[in-house]
């Protein structure tokens, strides 16, 4: 009889208290406290409109990756400017990737020493990452990442050269100025779409060979020469 009368004393305040939800057994200052507590937590990450998106996840959706401005119109004018097809990384393609600077016997030694490395080392095939390949006598980056895209079909990264270096930093196609191709090609992969990796190198090579010239660039037949922030307007 007691212990009834106890319970229904209980739910009765506790229902007078807002208390609805708690277990008929709990004592009214441990109902009490629960509510307390229910009313002072908050969520972080709920948002005032409901949707579960907290200020930081809004802030992140909202902030846009670096690209430099006009490029994607400056990369089409390029490719109308390349659609010829004549310059001359297209007729000698990537043998025309070596390095021009190195002198002759130079070249040669490392043809030879390259030669025998695959032969004993890779049965007379090529390697099929770019940490292996750097490791040959005269490859570099950008000759492992054109070799990974053209013999393994495997777009590793962007394969910058002279012309990829100079016409990028024309373009301002890197946050700040690079000195360095390799410091060019990390630059591009931070915001260029991976999908034009592969594209990029024989794009610019080309434009650089016919009218984005080292000394003298061609501005004036540029298509760029409104857009490009070292155009040499006339």
């Amino acid at each position: 009889m007691c212990a009834s009368r106890g319970v229904s004393t209980r739910l009765q305040l506790s229902k007078r208290r807002g208390g609805e939800g708690c277990v008929p057994a709990l004592s009214e200052t441990f109902c009490t406290k629960i509510h307390q507590k229910q009313k002072t937590v908050s969520v972080a990450y709920d948002s005032p409109g409901g949707n579960g998106l907290g200020k930081t996840n809004e802030a992140e959706g909202k902030k846009q990756k670096w690209a430099p401005k006009n490029w994607e119109q400056q990369l089409s004018n390029i490719r109308e400017m390349r659609k010829e097809r004549d310059a001359p990384v297209d007729q000698m393609g990537a043998g025309k990737c070596f390095d021009s600077d190195a002198p002759p016997e130079r070249k040669v030694s490392y043809i030879k020493q390259t030669t025998a490395i695959l032969k004993q080392d890779y049965a007379g095939d090529i390697p099929r990452t770019v940490a292996e390949l750097v490791k040959l006598p005269g490859v570099g980056p950008k000759m492992a990442h054109l070799v990974m895209d053209i013999a393994w079909q495997d777009v590793s990264g962007i394969g910058v050269d002279t012309h990829v270096h100079r016409i990028s930093n024309r373009l301002k196609w890197a946050k700040k100025e690079t000195k360095l191709p390799e410091e060019t090609r990390l630059a591009l992969e931070e915001w260029l779409p991976r999908d034009l990796w592969s594209e990029i190198n024989w794009l610019l090579v080309g434009f650089g060979q016919q009218v984005c010239l080292p000394v003298n660039p061609r501005c004036s037949e540029c298509l760029n020469r409104d857009i490009c922030p070292a155009s040499r307007k006339r």
